[in-house]
């Protein structure tokens, strides 16, 4: 991975935590706008360094909302990785509405279902709107934005220079 590369999964990291102090109301303090910045950087630089802002950004929404789940976020951390992995490789083959439903269904209502189990179907029904509204918004802004940063990241041939 080249400095470059690094320099900007490290920003989209930033834009995490900024996003992560941009709540939603939740019955935990953890559903937040963390996970534009790896949707971005997912569809902009791939989707391992989208995975990795995923993580790190849901870990840094944890801990500013208190991680009010304990170690339950590690877990919400994974998931999260998961999911933008797979949002990265629709959007890549051209599938971005795809993409963003697969990315909404999986946030809202499929990564909780663990929690069905590890604490109870109440919890579950109270967490799902919350992760629907943050999904959603997540997702749109990304979908929005993605198009506009391209062409930023695509490759440029150097100007060579000229002797004369």
């Amino acid at each position: 991975m080249n400095i470059k590369k690094l320099c900007l999964i490290a920003l989209m990291i930033a834009l995490s935590a900024v996003g992560a102090s941009i709540k939603i109301p939740a019955v935990v303090d953890s559903v937040a706008l963390d996970a534009l910045p790896a949707l971005l950087a997912a569809a902009l630089f791939g989707v391992r360094a989208g995975a990795i802002t995923g993580a790190l950004g849901h870990l840094l929404s944890a801990l500013i909302g208190g991680f009010p789940l304990g170690p339950m976020h590690i877990l919400i951390a994974l998931e999260m990785a998961v999911l933008v992995w797979i949002f990265g490789i629709l959007y890549k083959k051209g599938k971005k509405i795809l993409s963003g439903i697969v990315f909404i269904t999986g946030n809202a209502f499929v990564a909780p279902i663990p929690f069905i189990f590890l604490m109870n179907k109440g919890f579950y029904a109270a967490i799902v709107p919350s992760l629907l509204i943050g999904s959603v918004i997540n997702t749109v802004l990304a979908l929005i934005i993605i198009p506009r940063l391209s062409s930023l990241t695509q490759h440029r041939p150097k100007k060579r220079d000229v002797h004369l």
